[in-house]
């Protein structure tokens, strides 16, 4: 081992040459979550280094570089002797020694860490290997830059290559470039010919996001819908519902909603437009909604938030990450919330509590596991909003904060989740990914409920046949996929080949007995008196049970195929097998119905897409698709008819200007065999309806300057039943298919200066009409919602204050119970948040 002085007198020869061209043959990246970033053009403002730390690990050596108003990148790097030059631009050195720190022999292998201050607010950090140059992966977090080292043996006159370097965990900001959603492989979303649009973790937290319905207001062609209870939120995508929502790749909750995901726990929300069967088996053809949760981190990170606001809402919250072990193979996170709020509907509130640990560990650089968990208790008053009435009755002649129950009427909701992930590596080319996961949910409704077209007296307000539930149901799901990924050429062309089965057991049901209603219970709309026995004591009218069971299987096959460097040819196809099973049981006014059913499917869904990237930002893309969704009737010869199909056809562009993508698509999507009542033959069905849906959407993401984010859509969309019936007819719009829409959310922090750190944003979403309801009879109107944000962020500590529906809006939310929901009238919300 070399002296000091020694170590001294070899960095300040090193310096002596700093001008020669790089020379070293190219690092190997570090973890398997390690990605290739290219930093020379990134700018920023000026950044404080505080504090350097230096710890020994078990593969060698991390230095942490602290900063006290931002985050840091390196651009420049090189390599002379056995040192690497690292370069820090727009940085100075604030530390109590001055402008320059020596560490000699900081790790085993590892001679000497120099940082020093360079002119033109550049920081320079050299680290010299005993025996080669060291390997180093670069860690950009806010407040702080980690730089992993291993010692290495390669020697920097064994080429004239440039080092790289790589870059794990680096915020992406508004504008995230990867997606795994479009192809289960993480491909750039400029190589998937298919709309895809990602909504990070920084928009949520900018628009402070309390249920994650709110976060999709920000996606083009998206129709939202308030599930029973109010807790849920279902979607509509294209102007087609039941959009199924899937968590980290996999089914959550019922297929067409979903249930409570905490938005604390959501590291982003990946939105594919369009057909997704081809690799997740049944779906509607207007596209799918997949959550991705928070993973564990390899370096600590603690957060504590508190928010508070309007309507007595009141939310703490806690985001715990780092390593268990000394060695960082075992790594952790833990979220937990607690939720309180009063909401400003009359009677109504809500709870929620939440816990999600998550642990990995790393077997080798080339297995890992990961379990996640995640525990949830919803504890809400049941409300169905303001149900249709019949005619002569508008909800829009009675407040929005109208309840039509009583005060104790309640809505239980406590589920469990659990997913397991094991990632191999073979080798460079080939891998392997298995995933199985469940959610266990049980949900207890006691309510008097508000039904539809109940007997309604328009001039007095009095309805006269309100009902109450009590009904106890469950719902599970178990999901097991596994895929195998191998890169591989033939020739000039480059293959990313993914094969792949999945399968899927669901079962949701009514527990026996527990399905009853009674009634009537007598209610004046107009001005309500809620003094109703809870539970009341009569005589049950109605009770049924219901337990569904299904089983699915797929197999898919998908070939992400290079042709040139700018052309790309996308091909795929799953074939998918479904069995259900059904029984029902019940009482109606004394008499007895129900029974039993069993029914099988089958289908194969193709995908097509190509690439063509005239110049490296932009990419025009154009794709054939097709989805399934299974049968679950039968026509009056005792048939199973097909399932419904949805086919479409789309184009589109993608450009990537700096830091900023826009996506423009234009789509024709039609849906055939669906299912509508047989006129003759009641209890039956026939498979003539067809609907078509086309239309035009645009989103734009990404960084306009330093400081200055932005997220915006815009579409225009037209839906029709071109095939129906009476109950279904031709020329209506389908429901929850906004005719146009358009959202825009900037905001700005500035970025030097006394104010550093200080920020506002601004927001305006607009929906426009769409129709309630299948025959269309009731439309909602178009609304616009202008919201704003201000923020102030030094150091550790984040404060924020938004304000929703600013111009207190007066608008109606499509409720999932026949019926509409009034939106919130205008909101104050407070964050206050610490890192550590």
């Amino acid at each position: 081992m070399l002296n000091q002085l020694q170590r001294l007198l070899m960095v300040t020869s090193v310096f002596s040459v700093i001008s020669v061209p790089a020379m070293g043959a190219e690092l190997n990246d570090i973890g398997p979550t390690t990605q290739t970033a290219d930093l020379a053009q990134i700018e920023m403002s000026v950044m404080q280094i505080t504090d350097i730390q230096f710890e020994e690990t078990a593969t060698g050596l991390q230095v942490v570089l602290e900063t006290s108003n931002g985050s840091l990148v390196t651009s420049e790097t090189t390599a002379s002797g056995n040192a690497l030059i690292l370069e820090i631009p727009n940085a100075q050195l604030a530390l109590p020694s001055g402008d320059e720190l020596l560490e000699f022999e900081p790790a085993e292998d590892i001679a000497l860490v120099q940082v020093s201050s360079l002119t033109g607010n550049r920081v320079q950090v050299v680290i010299t290997g005993d025996d080669g140059v060291p390997e180093v992966a670069v860690n950009s977090d806010v407040a702080k830059l980690t730089l992993s080292v291993v010692p290495g043996t390669i020697q920097a006159d064994r080429g004239e290559d440039s080092l790289q370097i790589f870059v794990t965990g680096e915020d992406e900001g508004y504008n995230p470039s990867t997606a795994t959603t479009g192809t289960r492989i993480d491909a750039p979303l400029r190589d998937i010919p298919q709309s895809i649009q990602v909504i990070p973790q920084q928009v949520l937290e900018d628009q402070a996001v309390i249920r994650t319905g709110d976060a999709l207001r920000n996606v083009s062609g998206i129709g939202v819908v308030r599930d029973f209870g109010g807790s849920n939120f279902a979607f509509s995508a294209r102007g087609f519902e039941d959009v199924r929502i899937l968590r980290n790749g996999i089914l959550s909750g019922e297929e067409d909603q979903s249930t409570v995901t905490i938005p604390s726990t959501i590291e982003r929300i990946e939105v594919l437009k369009g057909p997704a069967s081809v690799l997740y088996g049944r779906a509607e053809p207007g596209g799918l909604v997949n959550i991705i949760t928070k993973q564990p981190l390899d370096e600590p990170a603690y957060e504590v938030q508190l928010r508070a606001g309007s309507f007595d809402f009141f939310e703490p919250s806690i985001d715990l990450t780092g390593p268990l072990t000394s060695d960082g193979k075992l790594t952790y996170r833990l979220n937990m919330s607690y939720l309180n709020d009063g909401l400003f509907r009359d009677e109504v509130d809500a709870e929620l509590f939440s816990i999600a640990p998550v642990l990995r560990y790393e077997f080798s650089e080339d297995t890992d596991l990961t379990l996640e968990y995640e525990y949830a208790e919803d504890r809400r008053t049941f409300d169905d909003g303001i149900v249709f009435l019949g005619e002569g009755f508008n909800p829009l002649d009675v407040p929005g904060d109208r309840f039509l129950g009583e005060p104790d009427n309640f809505f239980n909701d406590t589920f469990h989740r659990f997913y397991a992930t094991l990632n191999h590596r073979f080798n460079d080319n080939l891998r392997v990914r298995t995933i199985a996961g469940g959610e266990f949910e049980d949900s207890e409704v006691n309510a008097f409920r508000a039904f539809p077209f109940n007997e309604f007296d328009p001039v007095t307000g009095e309805l006269t046949n309100r009902l109450f539930q009590t009904s106890e149901f469950f719902n599970s799901n178990f999901s097991w996929q596994t895929e195998l990924t191998a890169d591989f050429d033939t020739g000039p062309v480059k293959h990313q080949l993914l094969a792949g089965f999945d399968f899927t057991f669901s079962n949701f049901g009514i527990d026996p007995g527990e399905n009853v209603f009674e009634g009537p219970f007598p209610i004046n709309v107009f001005d309500p008196v809620y003094d109703e026995t809870f539970p009341p004591n009569v005589p049950f009218d109605v009770f049924f049970d219901i337990d569904n069971e299904e089983n699915s299987y797929g197999i898919f096959l998908q070939d992400l195929i290079t042709l040139a460097p700018n052309l790309k040819l996308l091909v795929g196809g799953r074939y998918d097998f479904v069995r259900n099973e059904a029984s029902s049981d019940g009482l109606f006014n004394g008499n007895p119905f129900g029974g039993d059913s069993e029914l099988n499917d089958e289908a194969f869904s193709p995908r097509v897409g190509i690439v063509y990237q005239p110049v490296e930002p932009v990419s025009l893309y154009g794709n054939f698709t097709r989805s399934f969704v299974p049968s679950s009737v039968n026509t009056i010869e005792g048939d199973l008819i097909e399932p419904e199909r949805g086919t479409q056809f789309e184009i589109g562009a993608r450009a990537e200007f700096g830091d900023i993508s826009v996506n423009l698509a234009a789509y024709d999507i039609t849906k055939t065999n669906i299912a509508v009542a047989d006129p003759d033959n009641p209890g039956f069905s026939l498979a003539i309806g067809e609907a078509n849906s086309r239309g035009i959407e645009l989103d734009v993401a990404g960084k306009i300057l330093d400081g200055w984010n932005i997220i915006a859509s815009g579409f225009i969309n037209d839906t029709e039943v071109t095939e129906g019936d009476n109950f279904f007819p031709s020329g209506d719009r389908l429901r929850v298919a906004p005719e146009n829409g358009a959202s825009l959310w900037s905001t700005y922090e500035i970025q030097q200066g006394d104010l550093e750190g200080l920020g506002f944003g601004a927001g305006v979403f607009f929906v426009g009409e769409s129709e309630a309801q299948l025959p269309n009879d009731f439309v909602i109107p178009s609304y616009t919602r202008f919201d704003a944000s201000l923020f102030y962020r030094k150091e550790s500590w984040e404060a924020q204050l938004n304000f929703q529906n600013l111009f207190d809006e007066n608008y109606l939310e499509l409720s999932d119970n026949s019926g509409v929901f009034g939106g919130a009238p205008f909101t104050v919300i407070g964050s206050l948040k610490y890192r550590f």
